[in-house]
């Protein structure tokens, strides 16, 4: 029952529209479909199939890792089924694995729900932009969905540094190659010394995640690249400060400087669930226009929040502001949209007609 088992469950899973599959001895196989879990008719797998499908799917680069540290990530490509982001580690001394379906259909920014500003964001000659959000908050796709905009109207080339690889992308309009952390490149920090040797236009860094990457990402901006990438922070003002905490004390006055001449802007979202049961994105979204930029140079970054409140002109907007909105577009009810709220009362009072306009008052 070997590899044609495991060839037969991720067939199963790509068929039934499954995101993720989960495979452990002496259990169920269990696929992910629209966030439930659902077991498979299958025999369980026991130790001896599990370590000899370990040995067959694990890429020698990652053997040695596996073999130290008891998890290792990678790609995993199964031949007319499809790509998959594998995790294996271990659990009660027996190995178990996580597999993510990488799909190579990437969605489209209407299919997805994101707003018509991201493609002006996207098209930007050079700086930093920032997709900002906790983890399972779709920052990836929406990251994709930027580059496949970008794919699809501009000739352009595009080095994407990944760990791992989530979707595959066909060249159209622009060139991409696709280079997986440990597989096709050291490490982020390895590949963003090599990159600007690559003539690149546009880099795409799947995480910040360390001074030494984000330093590399501003010299690329600094010197007329596009660099798109994701942080992990809960709004679009506070991502500032991650940043800077990236950094010693004693770096972040010039590293802030440098920010407000590079960073174009930082689109921070959050998954909400949708009235027809699926889910759309409220994204925060922050520019830096000539205002925000003053703030970051003068260091007055607790002042952002309500640059961004009163910026719609320029395309910025509140998380409140982008639920008000869906709840307006009767995609999301008024219930959902308060509990996904960082502030539940100010967007209770805008439902009740009560707008506050706290952000001209604080600027002022």
């Amino acid at each position: 029952m070997g590899m044609e088992l495991l060839r037969g469950v991720l067939k199963a899973a790509v068929e039934g529209g499954a995101s993720d599959v989960h495979i452990k001895v002496d259990s169920p196989f269990v696929l992910r479909i629209h966030r439930q879990l659902v077991t498979v008719e299958a025999p369980n797998p026991n130790d001896a199939w599990m370590n000899s499908v370990v040995d067959t799917i694990v890429p020698p680069h990652a053997r040695r890792r596996l073999d130290e540290d008891r998890e290792v990530d990678f790609s995993y490509y199964e031949p007319g089924v499809g790509r998959f982001r594998t995790n294996i580690f271990q659990q009660k001394g027996s190995f178990a694995l996580a597999m993510r379906y990488v799909k190579t259909q990437v969605p489209s920014f209407d299919e997805l729900g994101l707003l018509p500003v991201l493609k002006d964001v996207a098209a930007s000659a050079r700086g930093i932009v920032l997709i900002a959000g906790t983890t399972g908050s779709g920052k990836s796709t929406t990251l994709a969905a930027m580059l496949e905009h970008i794919n699809a109207n501009f000739k352009k080339h595009i080095v994407t540094l990944e760990d791992p690889i989530e979707f595959v992308f066909e060249d159209n309009q622009s060139v991409i190659e696709q280079r997986e952390i440990g597989l096709d490149t050291q490490s982020f920090q390895h590949g963003l010394k090599h990159v600007l040797r690559q003539d690149p236009d546009i880099i795409m860094v799947g995480e910040m995640r360390d001074a030494v990457s984000f330093s590399a990402a501003m010299q690329a901006a600094d010197t007329g690249h596009l660099v798109l990438s994701t942080l992990h922070t809960q709004n679009a003002a506070q991502s500032v400060g991650r940043i800077l905490d990236f950094f010693r004390p004693e770096e972040r006055e010039q590293v802030r400087r440098q920010l407000a001449g590079t960073l174009k802007a930082v689109i921070c979202q959050r998954m909400i669930t949708t009235v027809s049961g699926g889910v759309t994105p409220a994204q925060e979204i922050l520019i830096n226009t000539p205002t925000v930029r003053k703030m970051l140079e003068e260091n007055r970054l607790e002042k952002l929040g309500a640059a961004i409140e009163t910026g719609r002109d320029d395309g910025m907007q509140t998380f409140n502001q982008a639920l008000y909105d869906l709840v307006k577009a009767r995609k999301i009810t008024e219930a959902e949209a308060l509990a996904k709220a960082s502030n539940p009362q100010a967007l209770d009072m805008m439902f009740k007609g009560i707008f506050l306009d706290e952000g001209r008052r604080i600027l002022s």
